[in-house]
């Protein structure tokens, strides 16, 4: 609906003026001008580390599931869909039981993990990652980066139960806290399934000591982000050649079904797994069975009795991002079936509540979308037209994905039985899905497999595929709102929509072709210069203090900050297309514009506790969302015309030092 026919009635379906703190302006922090009043009436749960409008519709999203859930009963035909989300959801529920239960679920386990002779290792180790663990490496199955139509075994590194290496390696007071956690939690678990406090505090600081040397070698953040040092092609001869303290053809054996021949791998991390292949001559049986024993529990931890949960609990939660309580029960039960079981739910999901209308209206709000970057590419000053012919090849070939698969998993060789015990239960539907992804090795890439389920509130570009994915779950305020005028949802899915597309055009999706393949499409004097404009707009970013006097990583974001600006400007062309764009018509007292930039904004409304802006700064490659705001607005023209900023002001950036890419 244009800004002409919007009625009175329908303002809170569009930028909402409570969300505003007017005891600012825009030129002093446009953040806080068009959060602050959102930010004030949703103090903090304790339940969370960060809570903002993008959680306020997971959290929607989340009661629709429940409520699609709870009317499923408890009498469907077992072996029915519905059977099997039902139970598992009620399963999770009953937390008397599992009390009652105590260590019984993982006994078995951990007597073979502790009887485990050395050349039994490859049968653990394969057994763990089959969805459960990544005890010191990991493996999966994509496509080739540089065969997007085949499918390719990759090895990465593993291993690190705190995520990331600077957990491991730095001193600030807050590393420190979290690692003393991470010490008393290995301690507590090991405890809590039956080891003597004194031989628990022993193993717990092994297995410290093992991930601290693997720490050592992983790569780091801003290393992570180069495809092109992760493509290590080996032969099975070089595989064991380079690594020849682990029996790799008995792993192999293990984690595949005896009719899929794994001939090569891709070592996406060659120094974790030369530390790894260090470790097995260096290290006693008993310290790999410790380490091995800790990640088994550790992925079992939610699914035991109360104590291990709140183990859990305070060590990711409270220690590592400053939640004070658990979510209520039935919160954590509904997100067992919504990832194990994820497009079984899916299915049901979008019958429910997904309508037509809004997949129509978001593919043309696509198109748009691709046409105004194609213009945008077109214009390019600093791109010579053979790169931009390749751009526009590469923009013209993507394929959109919006609201559903076209077809659904089979989920008919996954048994959920009411008489086994939850972990039993999520474990096999671990191993079920990891044994589906692990059978596309032999396959063709499968490019209509969705790699997100329709329920999620998230959107991905992949660049093997060379395709952009919409799930249901986004497709609903403050993102989309079909009745909500044009400024609305430009500001909010449109730049959404555009983000997704910059990504194919970021540091890590320019690699990539039309086809999906990782092929340098770029001159050399074009490649180039996009380096030079990319470095520009991270040194913005990495010039904010997050917390304290810890910076942003603005190269580690890279990515995520080249596809926010890109998609503002994309979003705000194809914007200024519509009926209400081309006009200056004033709805609740702001022009075409200023909605536009306020609905933006809207969408990363949030409180966050401090101890949630480290880890995310150390974990997460997308920016804090004050910066998606107030850094990325601060390179646009349009938006400083729209809200008269001037010189003096502090959202002011001088024209000579705003970058433009995409």
């Amino acid at each position: 609906m244009t800004a002409m026919t919007m009625s009175a009635g329908n303002l809170a379906r569009g930028v909402d003026r409570s969300n505003l703190d007017l005891s600012t302006t825009p030129g002093e922090n446009f953040y806080q001008y068009a959060c602050g009043g959102w930010m004030k009436n949703n103090p903090l749960d304790p339940q969370y580390a960060r809570f903002g409008t993008f959680d306020e519709l997971g959290e929607n999203n989340r009661a629709q599931l429940k409520e699609l859930i709870l009317n499923l009963g408890t009498n469907n035909p077992m072996g029915s869909l519905e059977q099997k989300v039902s139970d598992l959801y009620l399963q999770g529920m009953d937390s008397t039981l599992r009390n009652q239960q105590g260590n019984l679920p993982v006994q078995t386990m951990l007597a073979q993990i502790y009887q485990m002779p050395r050349n039994s290792l490859e049968a653990i180790i394969a057994d763990m990652h089959r969805g459960i663990a990544a005890p010191f490496f990991d493996s999966g199955v994509m496509a080739d980066l540089k065969n997007s139509d085949k499918n390719l075994l990759y090895i990465t590194a593993g291993g690190l139960g705190m995520g990331d290496r600077d957990y491991y390696l730095e001193n600030d007071e807050n590393t420190v806290k979290v690692r003393n956690a991470y010490l008393a939690y290995i301690e507590k678990l090991f405890v809590l399934s039956g080891r003597k406090p004194k031989d628990a505090k022993n193993a717990a600081k092994s297995i410290l000591a093992i991930e601290t040397e693997l720490a050592k070698v992983a790569l780091t953040r801003e290393e992570s982000r180069d495809y092109s040092r992760q493509y290590n092609i080996r032969s099975i001869d070089q595989l064991k050649a380079q690594y020849p303290n682990f029996n790799w053809d008995s792993y192999f054996n293990l984690l595949f079904p005896t009719s899929i021949t794994v001939d090569k791998v891709c070592v996406m991390h060659p120094n974790s797994l030369a530390k790894f292949n260090e470790m097995l001559g260096t290290l006693k049986i008993e310290q790999i069975r410790d380490y091995i024993a800790f990640k088994y529990l550790d992925a079992a931890s939610c699914y035991l009795t109360d104590e291990y949960e709140q183990a859990n609990f305070d060590m990711y939660s409270r220690a590592m991002s400053g939640k004070q309580v658990m979510q209520p029960r039935w919160k954590r039960s509904l997100n067992v079936p919504n990832s194990v079981l994820g497009e079984a739910v899916g299915e049901l999901y979008v019958k429910k509540y997904f309508p037509e209308e809004s997949k129509r209206k978001m593919i043309k709000l696509v198109n748009n979308l691709r046409i105004a970057l194609a213009e945008h590419i077109s214009g390019l000053t600093w791109m010579s037209p053979k790169t931009k012919v390749n751009a526009l090849v590469k923009l013209n070939s993507f394929t959109v994905k919006v609201g559903y698969p076209d077809s659904w998993r089979d989920y008919s060789g996954i048994t959920i039985n009411p008489d086994s015990y939850y972990w039993e239960n999520v474990s096999n539907a671990r191993r079920f899905e990891a044994d589906y992804q692990l059978s596309q090795l032999d396959k063709p890439v499968d490019k209509a497999k969705w790699q997100m389920t329709p329920q999620t509130v998230n959107a991905y570009y992949d660049p093997s595929t060379n395709e952009i994915c919409f799930p249901a779950g986004i497709l609903q305020k403050p993102y989309f709102d079909p009745d909500a005028d044009d400024a609305s949802n430009y500001g909010a899915i449109g730049v959404v929509i555009g983000h997704e597309m910059t990504h194919g055009f970021d540091d890590q999706g320019r690699n990539f072709d039309h086809n999906g393949n990782m092929i340098d499409w770029w001159t050399e004097e074009d490649a180039a210069m996009f380096q030079e404009l990319a470095n520009k707009l991270g040194e913005q970013y990495s010039a904010e203090i997050v917390a304290d006097d810890v910076h942003a990583n603005g190269t580690f974001t890279m990515g995520e900050n080249i596809a926010d600006h890109g998609g503002l400007r994309v979003a705000y062309s194809a914007f200024k297309k519509t009926e209400q764009g081309s006009g200056n018509e004033l709805i609740d007292g702001f022009t075409p514009d200023q909605r536009f930039f306020l609905s933006y904004a809207n969408v990363w409304a949030a409180n966050i506790t401090k101890e949630e802006i480290l880890r995310r700064t150390k974990t997460d490659p997308h920016s804090l969302g004050i910066n998606r705001v107030n850094v990325a607005i601060r390179n646009l023209d349009f938006f400083f015309n729209a809200f008269n900023i001037k010189p003096g002001e502090k959202m002011w950036r001088a024209p000579e030092d705003r970058v433009i890419i995409w």
